[in-house]
């Protein structure tokens, strides 16, 4: 198995509703190491940076508004296949669509208040840690 670094973000609604321990030991508890960790806020710069591809969209000044709502925690994590691994735990985009057992599944009743987001490849996952973690 190849082991990977993967970004994770904690997005508002998690840390509005104090679920950050919640979620990180899910992480933990699958063997995923913590390599970094962060607290940060969402600038418009930074959230068009890290949304770059979906400018534009309909959904996309909700998306900016929404992740610029408050405090934010951004995580590298690591272990054997990380990114799907951490893709898995989260479960898909739509809480309501999660199953039960997901972070989102358990925690999220929205599509776009849905608590973290995940690199969804290991070339997002190398790009996005270079955005939130740029001395790293």
């Amino acid at each position: 198995m190849t082991t990977q670094q993967t970004l994770v973000l904690l997005k508002p609604d998690a840390v509005k509703r104090q679920l950050i321990g919640q979620i990180l030991s899910r992480f933990e508890q699958k063997g995923l190491k913590i390599i970094n960790l962060r607290w940060f806020r969402f600038t418009q710069e930074l959230a068009r940076q890290h949304y770059a591809e979906h400018i534009g969209k309909p959904f996309y000044s909700g998306l900016e508004e929404y992740v610029m709502s408050g405090a934010a925690v951004a995580v590298i994590l690591e272990g054997p296949e990380a990114v799907a691994v951490v893709r898995r735990l989260i479960g898909p985009t739509n809480g309501v669509e999660a199953s039960p057992g997901t972070i989102r599944g358990d925690f999220s009743l929205s599509n776009q208040q849905n608590l973290v987001h995940a690199s969804d490849s290991s070339a997002s996952a190398e790009r996005e840690i270079k955005i939130f973690f740029p001395a790293v």
